[in-house]
C-alpha cells in the first residue's frame, strides 16, 4: 500500500489523501490517460515505489509509454518499450506498440521486424490480429528507401583457403614433389555501405532503385576485395506481397586488380501465406566477364533461392533458406551445379541480447574432369565438393551508438572434395557494427 495525493477530491479546500494498492494505482492512471488527463496519470505512475510484482510493473511502464505516445512523444515511448522488451522479450502488445511508433518515425524496416514477431503472440485478439495484417500493408507501401551501414574488424585463419602438404609425382626420372600452400592468417576489416529508394508511381507501383559497396582489407593486401553493385526497376505491391524486376550491374576488384563485372536481371518476389509465416523467391541471370581469366571463366550465371521466414511468438523465429546455382563457363571444367540449404534460429533474449544461429550446407558438382595428382601419378577427376559452415552471431540492444550496434560472428567452415587438394578448413571471428532492429 502507498499514498498519494488524490486530485479530484478535496476536504475544506485541500486535497485528500488517500491509500491504495499498487495495482489500484495503476488502474485510475490508466483510466486517467484514458480520458487524457496525463497531468495526474503521470504524477500517480511517477509517485508509485518500484513493487514485486512483475505484472504491474510493466503495466506501470506501458502506461508511461503510452502516454508519451500519445503526446507524439515517439523517442521516448521507444526508449521505454525498449526497456520493457530488454527483460519481457517475449510481450507481444509491447512489440506492437513499439512498431507502431516506428512507423509514425517513419523508420519502417525496424517497424517491420517487430511486426513480424508481434503476429505471433498467442493471446492476441482477432481485431489485433486483423490491424496487424493491415498495418504490414503499409509497412511494405512506405519502404520507400534505407541506407545500411556496417563496418568492423575480420581475422580469417585461413584467407587463402590453404591445405598445406604436398604433392608428389613418380615417373621413369624419379620422384617429383611441390608443397602446397600453407594456410594463411589475417587481420582485416570489412565495410558495407548501401541504401535504396522507390520513387512512388501509383499506390501499388514503385521504381525501385538500390546500390551496394563491399569490401574487406586486409594486413596483406593481396587479398583485398572490393565490390560494388547496383540494381533498378519497377516493383509491384499488394495487400500480402511484392514483386520486383530489375536490371543488375556488378564490378568486383581482388588484390587491387580488375577481377571481373557482370551484369543481368533479377525478379524478386515476397509473400504473407499467414500472420506467422513468409516466404520470397529471387530468380537471378548474369552475365560474367573476366579481365585476366575470361577464356576460361567468361560465361552465365542462373541462380534461384528461396526462402522461409517463421515467428514462433514474440521473441523466436526461424529462417529457411535453399538454392540452386549453375555457373556456366567457356571451359567445362569450370562449370558447375551448386545446390545449397540452410536453416536459421533467432531469439530475442533478456537483457537486450540477440542471438543468431545457422549451420548451412553447399554441394557443388563440376561438368568435366581436370587433371590433378593423385596416388603419386596424373590422374583426372570430375571435381566433388561438400562445404559445411557453422555461424553464431551475438548482439545487443543496449550498446546502441546512432541506431549501430556491436555485433560479434564467428563462424567454421570445411570443405571436403573428392580432390583432397581442394580440402581445407577455416575458422573466421567478425566484429561488426550493424543497424539496430
Amino acid at each position: 500500500m502507498f499514498s498519494l495525493a488524490e486530485p479530484d477530491v478535496k476536504q475544506n479546500g485541500k486535497t485528500t489523501e488517500i491509500t491504495m494498492s499498487a495495482l489500484d494505482a495503476v488502474k485510475l492512471a490508466g483510466n486517467l490517460i484514458d480520458k487524457g488527463d496525463y497531468e495526474h496519470a503521470s504524477q500517480i505512475l511517477t509517485m508509485m515505489p518500484k513493487t514485486d510484482s512483475l505484472p504491474v510493473e510493466i503495466e506501470r511502464w506501458f502506461l508511461l509509454a503510452q502516454m508519451e505516445q500519445r503526446k507524439g512523444n515517439y523517442e521516448e515511448a521507444i526508449k521505454i518499450y525498449r526497456k520493457i522488451l530488454d527483460d519481457q522479450p517475449d510481450l507481444a502488445r509491447i512489440r506492437f506498440e513499439l512498431a507502431l511508433c516506428y512507423m509514425k518515425m517513419g523508420r519502417w524496416y525496424r517497424a517491420d521486424y517487430h511486426l513480424r514477431l508481434a503476429m505471433a503472440g498467442k493471446d492476441l485478439p482477432d481485431n489485433v490480429k486483423q490491424m496487424m495484417a493491415y498495418y504490414r500493408y503499409i509497412v511494405r507501401q512506405n519502404k520507400r528507401w534505407n541506407v545500411w551501414f556496417n563496418f568492423g574488424a575480420a581475422p580469417d585463419s585461413n584467407i587463402n583457403n590453404g591445405n598445406g602438404g604436398e604433392e608428389c609425382v613418380v615417373n621413369g626420372w624419379g620422384r617429383f614433389c611441390r608443397n602446397l600452400k600453407e594456410p594463411e592468417s589475417v587481420v582485416g576489416a570489412n565495410l558495407t555501405l548501401g541504401g535504396n529508394y522507390e520513387f512512388v508511381l501509383s499506390d501499388h507501383w514503385r521504381w525501385k532503385s538500390d546500390a551496394n559497396i563491399y569490401s574487406n582489407t586486409y594486413n596483406n593486401h593481396d587479398y583485398d576485395d572490393l565490390y560494388l553493385s547496383s540494381s533498378t526497376g519497377p516493383r509491384y505491391i499488394w495487400s500480402r506481397g511484392d514483386v520486383w524486376l530489375a536490371a543488375i550491374g556488378a564490378r568486383r576488384w581482388y588484390g587491387w586488380e580488375k577481377y571481373n563485372y557482370s551484369y543481368g536481371a533479377k525478379l524478386d518476389t515476397n509473400y504473407d501465406f499467414t500472420r506467422k509465416l513468409s516466404g520470397g523467391l529471387t530468380l537471378r541471370y548474369m552475365e560474367n566477364k573476366y579481365d585476366e581469366y575470361g577464356p576460361f571463366l567468361n560465361g552465365q550465371t542462373y541462380s534461384t533461392s528461396f526462402s522461409l521466414y517463421y515467428s514462433f511468438n514474440a521473441r523466436l523465429y526461424t529462417v529457411l533458406r535453399t538454392g540452386l546455382i549453375r555457373e556456366d563457363t567457356v571451359v567445362p571444367t569450370y562449370s558447375y551445379w551448386q545446390p545449397n540449404f540452410a536453416i536459421g534460429l533467432g531469439i530475442e533474449l533478456p537483457a537486450g541480447f540477440h542471438v543468431y544461429a545457422e549451420p548451412s550446407f553447399y554441394m557443388s558438382k563440376y561438368d568435366d574432369a581436370q587433371w590433378v595428382v593423385k596416388d603419386f601419378d596424373y590422374t583426372q577427376i570430375t571435381e566433388r565438393d561438400f562445404v559445411q559452415r557453422y555461424a553464431l552471431s551475438v548482439s545487443n540492444n543496449k550498446f546502441d551508438v546512432w541506431g549501430f550496434v556491436p555485433t560479434f560472428t564467428i563462424s567454421y567452415m570445411r570443405r571436403d572434395s573428392n580432390i583432397w587438394q581442394r580440402e581445407f578448413d577455416k575458422t573466421t571471428l567478425e566484429f561488426t557494427m550493424r543497424q539496430r532492429f
